[in-house]
């Protein structure tokens, strides 16, 4: 350990004290962040005791992944320690967030088993900005909600929620199904079907039909299939009859079961899950069987 304050040590002395390669205290003495004290009659650079301390320095804020540009302004009194941190922390942040959503593609592509084009489809909507997140899920809303001013507004509340931006800190699970999402809510067949889930809910809601009504009708539903299938109900037996004019009333049937079939559609299913996802929800059930049941009832109980 160098401890004399009035000695002068070459580069050689500094390396053997520090456990730095020549080299590399030659390098940042050659880039101004390790200037010597002097030279010898020989030529070679000096440093003295606080030459070491500057060394120490430098190697801290190097092995913190600071560039020599940002030591030498430390060195110089023109940064603080405390000024370079806040900045490099923030660069480290862009940083794990770019990696991360590297991961996501890459697993994304490793478990689809992706082509190239796909790839490049992927990477491109991963990195989209905040706002151009936004746009998409915008126009999405706006296409499927467009004219049907009726639809219960809380369908449209609840879609534009789990239409959701990614999170600030986003993990690699949520850009994967961020990814998935927005690949799905700008298929135009995916528009058409949640267009047509909405026209169904629009049609014959009066302004007097309280919002929420739509989310109601479904819990019921749920629940009433729920019983049955805990009681062994077969769809096509009698007792289904009853459950379905209790849960319908004098609706017609057939409008009922092509909603409901839309509604349990398995790429609405997905979307669902996905939307969990992204928004940082534990993932609600998808209630198949309940749907499942009143759908085979409904066939087996046509209007008559």
């Amino acid at each position: 350990m160098i401890d004399n304050d009035t000695a002068l040590f070459t580069i050689g002395e500094l390396a053997r004290a520090t456990g730095l390669t020549v080299r590399t205290i030659r390098y940042w003495s050659d880039e101004g962040a390790l200037p010597p004290m002097t030279r010898s009659a020989g030529g070679y650079r000096l440093y003295d005791a606080g030459s070491v301390a500057r060394l120490e320095l430098i190697r801290t804020l190097r092995e913190l992944g600071l560039g020599l540009d940002d030591v030498r302004k430390v060195l110089a009194g023109e940064r603080t320690v405390t000024e370079v941190a806040a900045a490099h922390v923030a660069a480290l942040d862009a940083q794990i967030s770019s990696l991360k959503v590297t991961r996501a593609v890459l697993s994304t592509v490793a478990r689809r088993g992706s082509t190239a084009e796909e790839m490049t489809l992927m990477n491109k909507l991963a990195r989209l900005s905040a706002a151009e997140r936004r746009r998409i899920v915008e126009d999405f809303m706006a296409e499927i909600f467009d004219g049907l001013d009726t639809a219960d507004p809380d369908i449209r509340t609840r879609l534009r929620f789990a239409a959701a931006e990614l999170p600030d800190d986003p993990t690699p699970e949520q850009v994967d199904a961020w990814v998935e999402l927005a690949e799905l809510i700008q298929d135009p067949d995916f528009r058409a079907l949640m267009r047509r889930m909405v026209e169904f809910n629009a049609a014959d809601r009066g302004p007097e039909i309280p919002a929420g009504t739509s989310l109601w009708f479904m819990s019921r539903l749920v629940q009433l299939a729920g019983e049955a299938l805990r009681k062994g109900v077969a769809p096509d037996a009698p007792e289904a009859d009853d459950i379905l004019r209790g849960l319908l009333g004098n609706a017609d049937r057939a409008a009922v079961l092509e909603r409901l079939t839309a509604a349990s559609n398995v790429r609405v299913a997905r979307y669902r899950e996905l939307s969990a996802v992204v928004n940082g929800l534990e993932r609600q059930p998808a209630h198949e069987e309940e749907f499942s049941w009143v759908v085979a009832a409904l066939r087996a109980h046509p209007d008559r």
